[in-house]
């Protein structure tokens, strides 16, 4: 598919649009790198498309309903494509009905039998993850899977991860450096591109975030492949989350990636949390909920650790962009409760609700948390309101198109 072409952005103070329009998502940092689009069930993957949030479940793919379970668990925390795992016979055989029932596009995550790729496209799979390198007889199947993923009107995912490199690779290289891995994602594509199949996104993934960034700008400088970023093996959720940040963070300000996964060692769900908590900040996502919150010292005259804590959980549930302040001192707290549309500045066993930078209530020290809450919850419930006079909708997930006004195409 040829690639779209970057359009100026819209200066309308409408909003944001939803994924499936023509429109073309920016960062306020870089333009976007130029890569063909293809699709991903209903999601626009390249091109300039909304950047998408990935995770994998974790459950037995043969227990349906475990897995659609986490699928819909996923969804609701912003999740945009899901991929499953299918080691097994029995795996596959529950592809149908997860393909089917599933709230979001799902991926056939496979290996070793090529059988199950066909079976995968056969289900409904909105896609298939395939790595030519661990494939039985590839040069013999892989042109079958072209043609049945090309009729089915799939897209394929390909790549490689810093464990898994081509021995002989390996061994010219010296490892699993940038030029290694690249060389090894170019004569992947070029399997594919030979005969005629272009539907597919690359992933080169490393556990190193320094390594991982050199490695997809050498890739973005090959050609116009949609590229899906991962740090692989991140590690632990705290651990995780630093790599996935520091490398997700240099490419997409770069205008590097179309796709994302963060990979953790916890729960899926706090994969697509961390993900689209790193779109929002980059303004490549709608904002949802967002706190600001001062850090512990010795000028804070309430407990702040414990008060960001009660306020975070009270709001979880709030999807409307509402930024809350929660400051624990008179230094920096009237100010920066003024930026935010809620907030309070505590002090002397009290604090001060400000809105929109007016104090509009004084309360005592343990009426600061509750009185937060119920403010938050009408001026979203406000919000809310005032989306649906002007017929749009304050989304609970997926990927926005960000309007960056001034800018040039």
């Amino acid at each position: 598919m040829s690639s779209i072409p970057r359009t100026e952005q819209s200066t309308s103070s409408q909003g944001f649009r939803k994924t499936g329009e023509q429109a073309i998502s920016q960062t306020p940092l870089h333009p976007r790198r130029r890569s063909r689009r293809i699709m991903v069930g209903s999601v626009p993957v390249g091109g300039g498309a909304p950047i998408s949030v990935q995770s994998m479940t974790n459950t037995v793919t043969a227990d349906i309903n475990a897995t659609l379970q986490q699928i819909a668990e996923l969804a609701a925390a912003g999740c945009d494509i899901v991929r499953v795992a299918v080691p097994s016979q029995d795996d596959a055989d529950a592809l149908p009905i997860i393909a089917k029932k599933s709230p979001i596009p799902v991926i056939a995550d496979i290996h070793f039998q090529s059988k199950y790729v066909f079976q995968a496209i056969d289900a409904g799979c909105a896609a298939v993850r395939v790595n030519p390198g661990n494939i039985r007889k590839f040069d013999q199947v892989g042109p079958e899977i072209c043609k049945a993923a090309t009729d089915a009107g799939i897209s394929l995912r390909i790549g490689v991860n810093a464990g898994s490199l081509d021995k002989d690779i390996y061994a010219r290289y010296g490892g699993p450096t940038p030029e290694a891995l690249v060389a090894s994602a170019l004569k992947e594509a070029h399997m594919f591109e030979d005969v005629g199949f272009h539907d597919f996104k690359i992933s080169v993934k490393h556990h190193d975030p320094v390594t991982t960034v050199q490695t997809y700008r050498l890739l973005a400088s090959k050609g116009d492949w949609p590229l899906h970023l991962g740090v692989t093996e991140a590690g632990p959720s705290w651990q995780g989350t630093i790599k996935s940040c520091l490398a997700f963070g240099a490419l997409l300000a770069e205008g590097i990636g179309d796709t994302i996964r963060v990979s953790l060692s916890a729960p899926p769900v706090e994969e697509v949390k961390v993900g689209c908590k790193i779109l929002e900040y980059l303004g490549l996502r709608q904002r949802h909920f967002d706190i600001i919150s001062c850090p512990s010292c010795g000028r804070a005259q309430v407990d702040v650790i414990e008060l960001a804590k009660e306020v975070t959980e009270g709001l979880k549930d709030i999807t409307a962009p509402i930024r809350v302040a929660v400051m624990g001192c008179i230094v920096n707290g009237p100010g920066e409760a003024r930026e935010a549309d809620l907030g309070v500045a505590s002090g002397n066993g009290k604090g001060q609700i400000i809105i929109k930078g007016k104090v509009v209530q004084t309360v005592p020290e343990d009426q600061i948390v509750p009185t937060l809450l119920e403010r938050a919850k009408e001026i979203a419930a406000q919000m809310d309101a005032k989306a649906a006079a002007e017929g749009e909708t304050l989304p609970e997930a997926g990927p926005m198109v960000v309007p960056v006004t001034g800018r040039a195409s």
